[in-house]
């Protein structure tokens, strides 16, 4: 048996996100962590895997127990702003209809050409989702309530609303763990792995998936 390496294997094949719009959701609480894994999962989708930058949407909420409903919140909302922008691109007269109502003598020259107009800006529905924080254990029982809760919260969304959530969301025992999983390691281990990398992958895997046809 070869040495094992703990850690995922790189896709069966190329992904590219270029279609694709991410929403990453983040919670403020233990923001310095927070932070690093968020760039990490952007810079991965943007410079590994082609996803436009402005298709990456970044909303923060202030812990990690909002994370589930402001995802589910957003992911409705960009459904409802992607079909409200489609019932107006097809109920909008074209530029040739408007110019048909024109008589011969009022119609600009500019209307001989035959090129296109400006292009209208249509809003696109999330493909995938990143809920992304970082739960420390202290001295309560809180910590166990706050990682039931979240962990039970983003699964559900992800279920229901058909989108894949990811889930990002770090549970240690204590400060070191965190930093080290957010590539901010201060021991003498070195810096460690940042986990926002392979949320960023597996956020494109996912919405390539979903988007798929069989």
């Amino acid at each position: 048996m070869a040495e094992f390496q703990k850690g995922v294997l790189p896709p069966t094949e190329p992904l590219d996100g270029s279609p694709l719009r991410v929403l990453i959701v983040h919670a403020r609480w233990n923001y310095p962590i927070v932070e690093s894994l968020v760039n990490a999962a952007r810079d991965t989708m943007i410079n590994k895997y082609k996803v436009l930058p402005d298709n990456v949407a970044v909303h923060a909420v202030p812990g990690a127990y909002e994370l589930p409903f402001a995802a589910q919140r957003l992911i409705i909302s960009s459904q409802q702003q992607a079909a409200h922008d489609a019932n107006d691109l097809i109920g909008a007269p074209s530029v040739m209809d408007l110019l048909d109502n024109l008589t011969p003598t009022s119609r600009p020259s500019s209307a001989l050409s035959t090129g296109p107009g400006p292009a209208r800006h249509k809003e696109q529905a999330f493909d995938a989702v990143i809920c992304i924080g970082v739960l420390i254990k202290g001295s309560t029982m809180h910590f166990e309530y706050i990682c039931e809760a979240v962990s039970q919260g983003i699964i559900r969304v992800g279920l229901d609303s058909g989108i894949p959530v990811i889930f990002g969301v770090l549970t240690c025992l204590d400060d070191d763990q965190a930093l080290v999983r957010a590539g901010l390691g201060r021991g003498q281990n070195g810096k460690g792995h940042n986990h926002g990398e392979d949320w960023g992958a597996a956020a494109v895997e996912m919405a390539l998936l979903k988007n798929r046809k069989l």
